[in-house]
């Protein structure tokens, strides 16, 4: 599983980060997202998955 996110779009909400810690993290600058892992194991799947569908933007895909 590859992610992709685009950092540009992002809206703050922290979903992803809620539901993927230890994929996704947010700047303390402006509450965007930051991609800690962008190819985590398939322990993390359902998690990923899950915040694909809870961001408010869709700026996260898997590859």
């Amino acid at each position: 599983m590859r992610i992709e996110i685009d950092e540009d779009l992002c809206c703050g909400a922290g979903t992803c980060v809620l539901l993927a810690p230890d994929v996704f993290d947010q700047s303390d600058e402006d509450g965007t997202v930051i991609l800690l892992d962008a190819a985590p194991g398939e322990e993390q799947r359902a998690a990923v998955e899950e915040a694909v569908v809870r961001c408010p933007t869709a700026v996260i895909r898997i590859a």
